[in-house]
């Protein structure tokens, strides 16, 4: 049978993160957070649960690495799947078993937001129609969030050969899981959009957006290879 725990990447979210936890506790879900090197450890900031384990990197390696390092953790504990939710407050517990109802094995199901609601940059709403277009090229799926982080992810994806670690990761890991033969699916869900002047991002829109980029620049050669391949085949077929 599936097994499910909460997965909280975070660094640096001390305003946020405590209600974050609260928030899963209180739905009985159990959590691993994982702070990815954050000035403070928060072993000394959050209160102690049964159900909270704390996995912590000395230094910030990247949210993909914390993701793999609380896949790892929840593998350990004996679970099969992991659902990530980010530390800043977006994400809501309320939300989560739309993505557990949706799991019947071993698929990446994506948390879809609704982006026609205040709050959301017009640069947001473009930056993730551009990255859908070539999520949706490179995994043969339609995507319509490719940039949320609330995922459900089985934890086959540790073994995936994955190159990046930062917030491209969450990009590679769809492409790589598809190539794989597995599913992806879409949930659409709700979730809290702050203002410009509570959001607390470390997303960097320059540098992060191009490291997106690159992931695909990688992996388009081989696609096309790959589509040129099999259109020979089918013709001398």
């Amino acid at each position: 049978m599936n097994s499910f725990i909460i997965v909280v990447p975070t660094y640096n979210n001390f305003h946020t993160i405590q209600d974050v936890v609260n928030d899963i506790l209180s739905y009985d879900y159990k959590v691993i957070v994982v702070d990815d090197g954050s000035s403070t450890e928060l072993t000394k900031i959050l209160k102690e649960s049964p159900n909270l384990t704390i996995v912590r990197h000395k230094s910030n390696m990247g949210k993909g690495q914390a993701i793999i390092s609380g896949a790892k953790k929840a593998r350990e504990l004996g679970f099969t799947h992991i659902v990530t939710m980010d530390g800043d407050g977006q994400h809501l517990a309320s939300q989560v078993n739309k993505l557990i109802s949706a799991c019947s094995n071993d698929e990446i199901i994506i948390g879809s937001r609704n982006f026609d609601i205040s709050n959301v940059p017009n640069s947001s709403k473009f930056g993730r129609w551009f990255s859908n277009f070539w999520a949706s090229w490179d995994t043969g799926y339609e995507i319509k969030d490719s940039l949320s982080g609330f995922r459900l992810y089985p934890l086959s994806i540790i073994e995936l050969p994955i190159k990046t670690s930062r917030f491209d990761w969450e990009m590679e890991v769809i492409v790589r899981h598809a190539d794989a033969g597995k599913p992806i699916k879409e949930v659409e869900i709700e979730c809290f959009y702050p203002t410009s002047e509570d959001r607390v991002s470390h997303f960097r829109k320059f540098w992060d957006t191009a490291a997106i980029v690159w992931v695909h620049v990688q992996i388009l050669p081989i696609k096309w290879v790959k589509y040129i391949f099999n259109l020979f085949r089918f013709k001398k077929s």
